[in-house]
């Protein structure tokens, strides 16, 4: 279940779809991108702005929050029956980034997953 946080960014994004992830973070949903193959065939982009990233590393709790946002927002988003994608990218931006753009000041992470069943199945990039 995704929890739902009256936060307000100053991003000029809605406060009603800020997610709490597990580790207490907010996330706001940014876009979907479906019209860019990875490496694998068809590939799924999620992406999330997270204002608080600038003081997270990248760690375990990193990858769980983003196996979280795979497992619980991406899934259930994914059109069935329709194709299924060979992987699911989830992306976390401290500031909206738009797609395919270098962005040097902006803090990303990026965590690509298989869609395995009801879970997803970590892949190393």
């Amino acid at each position: 279940m995704v929890a739902f946080s009256a936060a307000i960014f100053g991003t000029g994004l809605r406060a009603e779809e800020a997610i709490v992830l597990p580790s207490g973070m907010l996330v706001t949903p940014l876009d979907t991108i479906h019209g860019a193959p990875g490496p694998d065939g068809l590939t799924i982009r999620f992406r999330f702005v997270a204002p608080d990233l600038a003081d997270r590393p990248a760690d375990e709790t990193t990858l769980s929050d983003m196996t979280w946002l795979c497992e619980s927002y991406a899934l259930p988003r994914i059109a069935t029956p329709g194709p299924v994608p060979e992987q699911i990218v989830i992306t976390l931006a401290d500031r909206p980034v738009e797609f395919g753009t270098v962005t040097p000041e902006a803090k990303q992470y990026f965590e690509a997953f298989r869609p395995d069943g009801g879970i997803c199945v970590w892949e190393m990039f």
